[in-house]
């Protein structure tokens, strides 16, 4: 067990590693933060921000130095920077559980391995795989192995010759074809688990996105309790099976009423983000109490949330490519009864990168989704 005041190093300067900044400083610990970049948001409130890349070793030898443990804000992570942290301190998660994480390919393996549910795939390595790959996975979506996130490395494709063209337009980089499923609606469970494998799970979420990005998430999801249940119960599933330590995000794709597993993101989720000011410990307290090895928090939500985020595209008055650069008028989110605004403090705000998010909470989960989507229309969210 490692107790405050002691030193926690975070690999990743994101919105995430801000919040789990914030949450060890509340508990009492200090925080090093390792990002290359020198505006990151949580570098900016970190007691030390080492501004490296991830594969400098001078760096690492000194976060490993100061630090009694490490965890990360983003499954980009290389590999070989956790692998190497992990024979000085703890490291959590580990190379292992990212690495699957991390790409595409393993992940889909992972899940029909463990008989966890997916939807049919197909790994392309090469223009014969896609010649080859069943037809039944058209139409379907090729999505890259590796770095693809928020709705970007991915393509729709209808057949064999729109596939090859878009993984040609990938620069063959390794990929996925999955086929395209009816989509009911989607939710994510987020979940903590510990060294000993103690497991406490958030109420599942209900997500809708814009343009490939979370937009809204409601919390509790309005599925019904049976597949909440079996949601959490697949979620805990993955993290038994991959020895997993710290907070874990699971996504779900709900077809025909059935759960599929989309995917796995090895830290906190933003689906999670309500956990802050809707339940009893934050899904960032329990990133804290994993990698400390603290008895983990109580996940109760005690309040109906809405989660919105607010994306770069708001800071510019009459259009995000010609408009004007200007800051939102917050004072129409204040005025919501219940809202609570996070914003990230990031450098630059650019088309399409997350700047920061409300959520509203309350008693009435209806009287709260209504206010949120009200406040989401005022600040200037408009669907298209």
């Amino acid at each position: 067990m490692i107790l405050p005041p002691a030193t926690l190093g975070m690999l990743g300067g994101g919105q995430l590693g801000r919040f789990f900044v914030s949450a060890a400083h509340e508990m009492g610990y200090k925080v090093w933060v390792l990002d290359p970049d020198p505006h990151s948001p949580a570098g900016q409130i970190a007691d030390r921000h080492l501004v490296a890349a991830y594969e400098d070793f001078a760096a690492l030898d000194q976060l490993a130095a100061e630090c009694a443990a490490v965890t990360t804000e983003f499954e980009n992570v290389p590999a070989g920077t956790l692998d190497y942290l992990a024979k000085f301190i703890p490291v959590h998660p580990s190379a292992s559980a990212v690495g699957v994480c991390q790409n595409r390919i393993a992940e889909k393996s992972f899940l029909a391995d463990n008989g966890l549910p997916h939807g049919p795939f197909a790994a392309i390595r090469s223009d014969e795989d896609i010649a080859n790959a069943n037809a039944g996975l058209f139409p379907g979506v090729l999505k890259v192995a590796r770095f693809g996130y928020d709705g970007k490395g991915q393509a729709r494709v209808s057949s064999r010759e729109e596939a090859l063209a878009a993984f040609h337009g990938f620069n063959r980089e390794a990929c996925v074809l999955e086929k395209l499923l009816p989509l009911d609606y989607e939710v994510s469970v987020v979940l903590a688990r510990s060294a000993a494998g103690e497991v406490r799970a958030f109420p599942s979420g209900e997500n809708s996105h814009r343009h490939g990005i979370l937009d809204v998430t409601i919390a509790p999801a309005r599925a019904s309790a049976c597949l909440a249940d079996t949601a959490q119960q697949v979620a805990e599933q993955i993290a038994a099976k991959l020895g997993y330590v710290g907070t874990l995000g699971v996504e779900f794709f709900v077809t025909r009423g059935e759960l599929v597993v989309n995917e796995m993101a090895p830290r906190p989720h933003n689906s999670g983000h309500h956990t802050i000011d809707a339940c009893v410990t934050s899904q960032y307290d329990q990133q804290v109490r994993a990698l400390t090895g603290l008895p983990l928090g109580e996940p109760r939500q005690h309040s109906a949330a809405v989660m919105v985020n607010l994306l770069g595209e708001l800071w510019y008055e009459g259009g995000a490519h010609d408009g004007k650069y200007r800051e939102p008028d917050w004072s129409v989110l204040h005025a919501v009864p219940g809202l609570r605004l996070h914003l990230y403090g990031k450098h630059h705000a650019r088309p399409g990168r997350k700047m920061g998010h409300f959520t509203v909470i309350g008693d009435d989960p209806a009287a709260v989704l209504e206010r949120a989507m009200a406040a989401r229309a005022a600040i200037g969210i408009r669907d298209e």
